[in-house]
């Protein structure tokens, strides 16, 4: 049986995707500063404007994506993959370099965030999150809640972990949001993609996809191509069917495009934006 810790606390988790964060396709990781920077002054906007009633937002936890900077590495040394045990010096070394990325990624996004007055705290996974064949296993949860208590911002993202199946493994982003907000009881939740939520075929190279504005069950997007190019997370399709295992906690979740201005601000104020919700009927 699942136990919630419930906070006492109104808690939305935001999570951003790599692909709105970085430019992809480039020989070096990029971070999309305009991206950011827009990003982060909508978050301030929803944290701290005036007509906001101060209960609507008064726990917000940010989860990222490791974009050009943590899925490279992780692919280039086939992170979670099954490997013989003569190559697990290279699969370490691969390890670290992925773990190095990713908190490069971090550090920049919390030093934009930071500058725009949102007082967050970076709390890299692989520091504390063990898995079990590329599942969450073990997530101390307890200094999330207090730096919640508190009126800290977590900033979290996806990494990699030891697993004690596959020895190492990569935990996406969605994953780690997927159960801080089972166990913490999220009463809203947030995805701003690259594109406005699912759709029936790649909108970026279909002109004929339909927008689907809500999903509820699998079946769905059973022969849905995802949205962007599969990546070792799992790309769109990998993304629904985490928020579909939340649905049946009763947490629903929208998908969005953090490419259109205003989108973020308006979601995590509870404002009505293109995109998909994904929940149980």
């Amino acid at each position: 049986m699942l136990v919630k810790l419930v906070l006492d606390v109104f808690m939305i988790i935001l999570k951003m995707g790599g692909s709105i964060l970085t430019e992809k396709d480039l020989a070096e990781p990029k971070v999309d500063y305009d991206n950011l920077n827009r990003i982060a002054e909508e978050i301030r906007q929803s944290l701290y404007a005036e007509e906001i009633s101060n209960d609507l937002i008064d726990g917000l936890v940010i989860v990222h994506g490791a974009g050009s900077f943590g899925h490279p590495p992780a692919k280039k040394y086939q992170i979670g993959q099954p490997f013989e045990m003569k190559d697990y010096l290279e699969k370490r070394i691969g390890f670290a370099e992925v773990q190095n990325e990713v908190k490069k990624l971090n550090s920049i996004i919390c030093e934009s965030l930071i500058e725009h007055g949102i007082p967050v705290i970076a709390i890299p996974p692989s520091s504390f999150i063990t898995s079990h064949n590329k599942r969450i296993y073990d997530f101390d949860l307890n200094l999330i809640k207090t730096y919640l208590r508190e009126g800290f911002v977590p900033v979290l993202f996806g990494d990699v972990v030891i697993d004690d199946e596959v020895k190492i493994a990569v935990i996406s982003g969605d994953q780690v949001l997927q159960y801080i907000a089972k166990f913490l009881k999220s009463d809203r939740i947030v995805l701003g993609t690259d594109v406005a939520g699912v759709y029936t075929k790649n909108p970026k190279t279909h002109d004929d996809a339909v927008h689907i504005d809500e999903v509820n069950s699998i079946e769905d997007i059973k022969f849905l191509e995802s949205t962007t190019n599969v990546d070792v997370t799992g790309g769109m399709v990998g993304k629904v069917k985490e928020l579909l295992d939340l649905a049946d906690y009763g947490i629903s979740s929208e998908i969005i495009n953090a490419n259109e201005e205003g989108a973020i601000a308006k979601a995590l104020q509870g404002m009505e934006v293109n995109g998909t919700k994904i929940c149980r009927k």
